[in-house]
């Protein structure tokens, strides 16, 4: 099939497709994406009644495109989901490092440290640790870690708490309490007597399906006692906490019913042979109607399980309420997200206001919280692009968070970091939007070429509506976004293809976003950190550039530390670059913020590193295997300073590493620092070492493995 037919037959197969259905209801055409998109609550009495009807519509259509698309031969891969990839003032730089100082410490404390690094200055974000300067608490396994960490030499495990499930991240709020969030695998009445469960488009496997939210109280570290417990449905996806208010951000895919099916059971039949093509096209048509019969038979109770609450032994039941529940009017897969609010001043309730849809990025300042979404297409068709839905909640209040506003942009959004809120309210997010077209270069390439183009778009609040109001030209074409970064009227934007473009924005007029300058520089950039207000200081991998058009060889690839002098913002330049081991060499930190860990009282940056020195000798695997954290002196003048590392080789070396599994990874993944000490934490424990002799530990404090118990 030469292109110009493919793309004709593709235009018209979601109505060829639709044709002879069981239920005689023709699939409709893929809608256009929806410039002006907005949420509208179920309301009134029939509010649950609309909701049941409106979830049954849409499991409908998702399950009659899906099974159509197998009926008809639709090639549809790479467009389901929404998208082509399936997925100021020194304030503005504190919420980074997020340093406490104090004008006269005790001698009981340090008088500076680090704790998680976050986005947003006055917004905490959870991770599996969290430290107070004296105390530093640690998830491993199923275990909550407290640990007594200064002085730095007296550093112990105090206490531990089995959690139930897996833990995955935590707040501390105060010197009192901890919130632990875990995710715990549970059946819903919903399984079939092998108990086997339908889960959104695949059938007959456990998933994680329950957020289990354990408050806990810390005050004292050798007695820690659970006060609160909450199950909700759902994924643990993200947290934020503002004051004493915590924000969960919880998806879940609809419960199908168990007797769903998504493809014909026909023993002895090939349906894939075209002597059997009459055959194939009735059987899908009985599997859709039967499927359809079932999911309209399924109660709102099943679609929606409630969540329970545990305060003092006793249990409620929490039904999720109809009207907390809000559709997009544009198309957008089944599932949903829920802005889960814990006010851990009056922990009693949890309040949550839900999307249908399927989950995005997520930023959050301390005024509101923003959710990305993708439009859905369900069939393929030249002219599609990747769109994302924003929609902005107001979290001022600390027991609620209240829809305000959504808006449309053109592509997708690569991380958090894409995503910003200044001090007047205008809302920037950087995209990187991917469409298809006819590969004019061959013919015989029916599935077409892909073409990538950035922008950065200002977006701000209008009656009820997030509308562009700017847009900065094209940027780099052919090429995507790999990091971000917006700090008040200042833009900073990374692309990739060969070379790492730097582009720098003048965003000081919301109307005209201006580019000012693009700095071409080998590699690329994931992560863009404020050092102060004239340099940036980032990660990310060293590519050198092609010479005479020849790829050079890829064993020169490296971890780089760079940092950009953005004083002049219409010439940036890399001042300074520091390469980190060797081509097999990885951090956590290249896409993890929360592994980077930058001290600026100190001048000091902390990464998790792991390796393989191909060059070391000997018969143990442990002899090739490089694993620490390494230091650095960072300066915007004279540049990186190598102070060392942490190695925590013995602590996980006991452990055979065939043990290794998905939630026990004993290689360093976080830090902290303290004045003159440096922390180095693993699934395996803590370990404290002097910056100024990293290689010879003062303490450590060592973790017991658990295996993970459902």
């Amino acid at each position: 099939m030469n292109s110009r037919r493919w793309w004709k037959w593709l235009a018209a197969a979601g109505a060829v497709g639709a044709l002879g259905t069981g239920c005689g209801n023709q699939t409709p055409q893929p809608q256009p994406v929806q410039n002006r998109v907005a949420l509208t609550a179920f309301s009134g009495a029939n509010a649950c009644k609309d909701l049941e009807t409106y979830l049954e519509d849409t499991a409908v259509l998702q399950m009659r495109t899906q099974l159509e698309a197998s009926r008809d031969e639709v090639p549809s891969w790479g467009w389901w989901g929404g998208g082509f990839f399936g997925r100021g003032g020194p304030e503005a730089f504190a919420g980074a490092a997020d340093n406490r100082a104090s004008a006269a410490p005790p001698q009981s404390a340090p008088t500076n440290y680090t704790t998680t690094n976050n986005q947003v200055a006055g917004v905490d974000e959870a991770d599996f640790v969290k430290n107070d300067g004296t105390r530093i608490f640690a998830l491993s396994g199923q275990t909550l870690y407290a640990a007594r960490s200064w002085p730095a030499a007296d550093l112990a495990v105090r206490g531990t708490l089995k959690i139930e499930g897996y833990p995955r991240e935590m707040f501390l709020e105060g010197t009192d309490r901890a919130v632990v969030f875990s995710t715990i695998y549970t059946w819903y009445p919903l399984s079939n007597a092998a108990g086997d469960r339908c889960d959104s488009f695949e059938c007959g496997y456990q998933s994680s399906n329950t957020v289990k939210i354990t408050v806990v109280d810390v005050s004292d570290l050798s007695n820690l006692r659970v006060t609160h417990e909450y199950r909700l449905p759902g994924h643990y996806n993200s947290a934020r906490k503002v004051g004493s208010s915590v924000r969960m951000v919880i998806s879940d895919d609809f419960n199908f019913p168990a007797s769903v099916r998504w493809w014909p059971e026909v023993e002895g039949v090939n349906l894939w042979d075209p002597i059997n093509k009459g055959r194939k096209t009735d059987e899908f048509n009985k599997l859709i109607a039967a499927n359809e019969k079932a999911i309209r038979a399924q109660t709102l109770a099943e679609w929606v399980p409630a969540g329970k609450i545990t305060i003092g032994g006793q249990t409620s039941v929490v039904p999720h309420e109809c009207t907390s529940f809000q559709k997009v009017n544009a198309p957008t897969r089944l599932g949903t997200v829920s802005v889960a609010t814990l006010n851990l001043a009056n922990p009693t309730r949890i309040d949550r206001s839900t999307i249908i849809a399927e989950p995005g990025e997520i930023y959050a300042s301390q005024q509101n919280l923003y959710i990305a979404t993708r439009h859905w297409w369900w069939w393929p068709a030249p002219g599609q692009r990747d769109t994302t839905y924003l929609h902005k909640f107001d979290i001022s209040s600390p027991d609620a968070a209240l829809y305000v506003a959504s808006g449309t942009v053109d592509g997708h959004i690569v991380d958090q970091f894409s995503m910003d809120e200044n001090s007047k309210g205008f809302f920037r997010v950087a995209t990187t939007t991917q469409f298809r077209v006819p590969d004019t270069r061959n013919p015989n390439n029916w599935w077409g070429t892909f073409e990538t183009v950035s922008h950065v778009n200002v977006l701000a609040e209008s009656n009820g509506s997030l509308d562009v109001v700017g847009q900065s030209e094209d940027l780099a074409k052919g090429e995507r976004i790999t990091s971000a970064r917006f700090i008040e009227d200042k833009g900073f934007v990374v692309t990739f293809r060969q070379v790492d473009p730097l582009f720098t924005f003048d965003l000081s007029d919301p109307t005209k976003p201006t580019k000012l300058a693009e700095l071409k520089v080998p590699g690329f950039s994931t992560y863009l950190h404020p050092m102060d207000a004239n340099h940036l200081l980032t990660i990310g991998t060293y590519v050198p550039e092609p010479v005479n058009g020849v790829q050079p060889d890829w064993r020169q690839r490296a971890l780089q530390l760079a940092i950009f002098d953005v004083t002049d913002m219409k010439n940036p330049r890399q001042s300074h670059t520091q390469l980190v081991g060797t081509s097999s060499g990885y951090s956590e930190a290249q896409h993890e913020h929360k592994a980077f860990n930058y001290f600026p009282a100190k001048k000091l940056l902390a990464i998790p590193f792991i390796d393989w020195n191909y060059n070391a000798t000997g018969s143990s695997y442990w002899t090739y295997f490089v694993s620490d954290l390494r230091v650095f002196s960072v300066d915007a003048t004279t540049g990186f300073t190598p102070r060392g590392a942490i190695s925590m080789r013995d602590m996980y070396q006991v452990q055979s590493y065939y043990n290794w599994t998905y939630y026990w990874t004993p290689q360093v993944r976080r830090s902290v620092m303290a004045d003159d000490f440096v922390y180095a934490i693993s699934d395996s424990g803590i370990r404290a070492a002097n910056v100024n002799n990293l290689s010879m530990p003062l303490a450590t404090a060592r973790f017991e493995r658990l295996d993970l118990q459902r």
